[in-house]
């Protein structure tokens, strides 16, 4: 599970495969739990004088109609961060007009005045208040003054609605305010809020433009990924099982990646539905919205029944349209048959998309193929002797991650400070290049233009132990398996012993040595006998099982 945080804004989600899907969505204002009741009083009065309010509105505005105003606010350059200082991106003026709250010091006039008794409350407490109200009311709200008109156009209000009422067809207007409305981009108006500072409005748009090529260039030397053309299963087995890696010349005999293009696939699977986390839509609606929105974080098509819904091949020897690179060998989850949990996915976004800091699931290694566009990573190992990566922070059983909602969030916030950070490693991916997520490694990736890709989770020899353990002892964070298996671990055990018996005893075997030997350390460290030489303070990348994190639970118990 995983709460991503970015200021007023938190979502929970649920992982499934490489990528997080939202669960549940909701807004807070004090993390103190001292002012819950306090706040849970004032945000009951604020609603009600403001359905008292939105009564007293005339009921002109409807579904399909938009505020009328003068034209939209020119287009400028600008530069600012989330305090109204410069942060050395540029990116244009806010369509409304609106400006950093600390631009407000230096004005002398302020559209939040404009609202009553409503501006004496943080802007997150009017944002949450209005997540209650339907698309009526918020028009209504919008047509009473220029300030709550800025606020009625958030697009993640909209993108709410539309969301929730499920629509069955529509035609993607720009935007989800348009769209939900119905309204074709043209007809839209926009009326200039120049003298309204907030954060919680500016900030969004700041994200959603920010220039990513800054980010993504210089890389240093010492955090570049490895590049390989080639590798073999030998050499990956014995070398490359704990390190990221990007192979250059791998797939360029698969036919999707001679074939498939968007245009390609618009025009062979255009009607077919696809998943883009909480929605399924066509994939002539996604193009349609891929290629025409500005959000902060786009919505990215993840599917894990491609294979089933396109009716594609896999297995090379049959005349497959992709394959598993030779050099990863044995998936060991393929014992499993009909009951392994989800393990591939065609994944498609445009610039900007992509996924915010996770781990593969159920502590599974992953390949990532880009056949179309690129993608930039940056990836941080975990162990016991590192922290997560900068703006990342874990409960204590790992159960849960907090970091920043959108990706340019984070990379406006702690992409200098990662660069910095022990471990860290950086990479773009390009068309036709396969990147390689060992099982336990943090990691983030973003498009850099509109991409399609395919990624798969697997098992290999050297990482069995970690997925034992990780399937024993973590039951409730094991995901990707169909509901009618409750014990998946004794079911993997069972198939291994029919099939790998030979795998499982070298895994167990390895699981004995590493107790005993972290047995041996602590009754070290308890007489005073450790030294730095034996490991007291060393730095280790955690590398293999024996330096991770999941180590320490490796019999059951933890040891300090």
């Amino acid at each position: 599970m995983y709460i991503r945080l970015a200021g007023w804004r938190t979502d929970l989600y649920i992982q499934n495969g490489t990528s997080a899907r939202p669960y549940m969505s909701q807004s807070f204002i004090c993390t103190h739990q001292r002012h819950e009741i306090h706040l849970a009083m004032l945000q009951y009065r604020f609603f009600r004088l403001l359905i008292r309010l939105i009564m007293l509105l005339p009921a002109e505005s409807s579904m399909g109609q938009d505020v009328t105003g003068s034209a939209p606010v020119p287009a400028c350059i600008t530069s600012s961060n989330r305090d109204g200082g410069s942060s050395g991106t540029v990116v244009p003026s806010h369509p409304l007009g609106i400006k950093p709250a600390g631009n407000a010091y230096t004005s002398s006039t302020n559209l939040r005045s404009t609202i009553g008794i409503f501006a004496s409350l943080p802007d997150e407490l009017i944002i949450q208040v209005l997540e209650y109200l339907d698309s009526t009311s918020l028009l209504q709200l919008g047509a009473t003054c220029k300030a709550f008109y800025a606020f009625s156009r958030l697009e993640d209000l909209w993108k709410a609605l539309f969301i929730g009422c499920h629509p069955l067809a529509f035609e993607w207007h720009g935007s989800w305010r348009c769209t939900f409305l119905n309204i074709p981009e043209s007809r839209s108006t926009q009326i200039p809020c120049r003298n309204l500072f907030s954060d919680v409005l500016h900030r969004p748009f700041l994200c959603a433009h920010t220039p990513l090529q800054p980010y993504t260039i210089g890389i240093p030397f010492k955090n570049r990924i490895p590049r390989l053309p080639y590798l073999s299963a030998d050499a990956f087995s014995g070398e490359w099982t704990d390190k990221p890696f990007i192979l250059t010349e791998t797939i360029q005999q698969w036919p999707v990646y001679r074939d498939w293009s968007m245009a390609a696939l618009l025009e062979k699977y255009g009607e077919l539905q696809f998943r883009a986390e909480a929605v399924d839509w066509p994939l002539k609606t996604y193009d349609q919205y891929m290629n025409n929105n500005e959000d902060e974080s786009p919505l990215y098509l993840f599917d894990r029944g491609f294979v089933e819904k396109m009716k594609i091949k896999t297995d090379k020897s049959q005349g497959g349209q992709f394959w598993t690179p030779e050099c990863f060998g044995q998936d060991l989850f393929s014992v499993l048959g009909d009951q392994r949990p989800d393990s591939r996915w065609l994944i498609v976004g445009p610039e900007r998309s992509g996924s915010t800091f996770h781990m593969d699931p159920n502590a599974t290694s992953a390949w990532n193929a880009v056949l179309r566009g690129s993608k930039y990573w940056i990836m941080f190992p975990a162990s016991s002797s590192l922290p997560p990566p900068p703006g990342v922070f874990v409960s204590e059983d790992q159960s849960e991650v907090t970091s920043p909602l959108s990706l340019a969030e984070w990379l406006l916030g702690f992409h200098e400070q990662a660069r910095e950070t022990p471990g860290c490693l950086e990479g773009v991916c390009g068309e036709g290049e396969v990147l390689h997520v060992p099982s336990g490694w943090w990691h983030l990736v973003v498009n850099l233009s509109p991409s399609i890709a395919i990624t798969q989770n697997f098992v290999p020899k050297a990482h069995l132990p970690n997925v034992l353990l990780f399937l024993r002892d973590k039951p409730e964070q094991v995901s990707g398996f169909k509901s009618e298996i409750h014990n998946p671990y004794e079911v993997f055990v069972q198939k291994m012993r029919e099939q790998r018996c030979d795998f499982l005893d070298e895994a167990y075997r390895e699981i004995e040595r590493i107790q005993d030997r972290r047995k041996r350390k602590w009754d070290e460290v308890v007489k005073g006998d450790a030294t730095e030489e034996d490991g007291g303070g060393a730095f280790s990348f955690g590398f293999g099982i024996g330096d991770g994190d999941d180590d320490e639970d490796a019999d059951g118990e933890e040891f300090p």
